[in-house]
């Protein structure tokens, strides 16, 4: 049995500012972008990667959530609870890229205790991106 991963979620407040932070300073390429009733759901992933999928949706998209839901994911979200971690062949280059592109640096790239060399940015919703070099 081979198991692999397809999409993961991330909620976003402002998909405009999503799609523009993960294309144009991740890299990533745009390649669903859905509304249905008022709310929008976007896709992207790496090119290298098309069977991945990073689902940026409505916080408020779950019909089921009561208020109070919506409102502890929305501080969750500004805390950076949501997270995404991304390798990068050369780490420096990608924490470049992401900060000229104006990404919120939360740590500059760095040699890790156990090993690895990363770095983290905060999307345009709060939510945590780590890059480590393979």
């Amino acid at each position: 049995m081979d198991i692999t991963v397809s999409n993961c979620f991330l909620p976003t407040i402002d998909h405009d500012k999503a799609i523009e932070f993960y294309r144009d300073a991740m890299g990533l390429e745009v390649r669903t972008d859905v509304g249905y009733e008022g709310l929008r759901w976007v896709t992207v992933g790496a090119e290298s990667q098309p069977g991945v999928n990073i689902v940026l949706y409505p916080p408020a998209g779950d019909p089921n959530a009561s208020a109070a839901d919506k409102k502890a994911l929305t501080e969750l979200m500004a805390k950076g609870f949501f997270s995404v971690h991304f390798w990068a062949d050369d780490v420096d280059a990608a924490f470049e890229r992401v900060k000229d592109a104006g990404g919120e640096v939360l740590q500059e790239p760095t040699d890790m205790d156990y090993g690895a060399r990363d770095c983290a940015f905060r999307d345009p919703s709060g939510n945590m991106l780590r890059i480590s070099q393979r």
